[in-house]
C-alpha cells in the first residue's frame, strides 16, 4: 500500500499560531538602522507591479519619496490624488514579495491596499473592458498556503464585493495565480479555461489569503494586456503604458467605496 506524501508546503501549518517573526518588529529595526522617523504611510496604498505608473508620475513631477516607509526591499512614493495622499510601490512582482510588502504596509498605517497587475488572457471576456476585478483566484502559488488551509478559496471579501459592483471600467472575473509564468503550459491553460478562469497573474491568491487571515482590506485588479507573448505586438497597455487608465481606475475605486460609506 502506497502512503500518500504531502508536499512540504502543506506540512507543519498551525494556522492559529502566531509567527515569531513579525513585520512591525522588522520595521522597528529598519527605522533604527536607517534613522527613519516612526510615522505613518498613506491610508490608501497601491501596488504597481510593472512600475509604469510610478515612472509616469515621477517623470511628470507628481510623485515624491515617502520618508516614513522603512522597508528594506522597496520604495514607496506619495502622490496627491484628488486631495488625497496615496502611496504607490513599484515593481512588487510575485506572491511572496507582494505579501511581504502588504504585511509591512498594514502595520505602517495602510488601511486599504489596491494591486493593479498586468495579466495574461486565458478566456477572452465578453466585454471590451480591460480591467478585471478579481473576485477569486486559483491558488497555484505557495504563499497562500502559509495563511489559509488548502481547502479554502482565496477570494475578495464579501463586503468589498458588495461595495464594488461592475462599472464602465471593470468587470468581475476569476483569476489563476501562478509562481511560474514560464510554466503556463497548454494543458494547464485548458484546465483553467474549463474552470471559467479569465486571466493569469502572480499575486492575487496570496494577497487575498493574507487579507482574510489578517482581516485587511485588499483589492486586486488585473489589467488584461497579453496572451502570453504568443504573437508579436503583445503586452500593449495603451498611452503612457496604461498609466492614465490606472489612475482612472484608482479614482473610480476610491469614489465607489466612499459613496458606499
Amino acid at each position: 500500500m502506497t502512503k500518500a506524501i504531502d508536499a512540504a508546503i502543506l506540512l507543519n501549518k498551525n494556522y492559529q499560531e502566531q509567527s515569531v517573526f513579525l513585520p512591525e518588529n522588522l520595521l522597528r529595526e529598519a527605522r533604527r538602522q536607517k534613522y527613519i522617523e516612526d510615522c505613518s504611510v498613506p491610508s490608501v496604498c497601491i501596488l504597481d507591479p510593472d512600475g509604469d505608473l510610478v515612472d509616469y508620475l515621477l517623470k511628470n513631477g507628481k510623485a515624491k519619496m515617502n520618508e516614513c516607509w522603512s522597508c528594506y526591499h522597496s520604495k514607496l512614493y506619495s502622490v496627491l490624488l484628488d486631495d488625497r495622499q496615496v502611496g504607490i510601490i513599484p515593481c512588487v512582482v510575485g506572491s511572496s514579495y507582494a505579501v511581504l510588502v502588504a504585511e509591512q504596509l498594514f502595520v505602517s498605517g495602510c488601511e486599504l491596499l489596491i494591486s493593479i497587475t498586468s495579466a495574461g488572457i486565458i478566456t477572452e471576456p465578453k466585454t471590451a473592458k480591460r480591467f478585471a476585478l478579481i473576485t477569486e483566484a486559483v491558488r497555484d502559488e505557495g504563499t497562500s498556503y502559509h495563511y489559509l488551509p488548502k481547502e479554502k478559496p482565496s477570494a475578495l471579501s464579501k463586503e468589498l464585493i458588495e461595495h464594488l459592483p461592475e462599472n464602465d471600467l471593470w468587470f468581475r472575473a476569476k483569476s489563476w495565480t501562478t509562481d511560474a509564468p514560464y510554466r503556463e503550459t497548454t494543458s494547464a491553460i485548458i484546465e483553467m479555461k474549463a474552470q471559467g478562469i479569465t486571466c493569469v497573474e502572480m499575486e492575487a491568491a496570496a494577497l487575498y489569503a493574507f487579507a482574510e487571515t489578517k482581516n485587511r482590506n485588499v483589492i486586486c485588479f488585473a489589467h488584461l494586456t497579453n496572451t502570453m507573448a504568443q504573437q508579436e505586438g503583445d503586452f500593449e497597455k495603451g498611452e503612457y503604458f496604461g498609466s492614465l487608465e490606472s489612475l482612472a481606475l484608482i479614482r473610480s475605486t476610491l469614489n465607489t467605496l466612499n459613496n458606499k460609506n
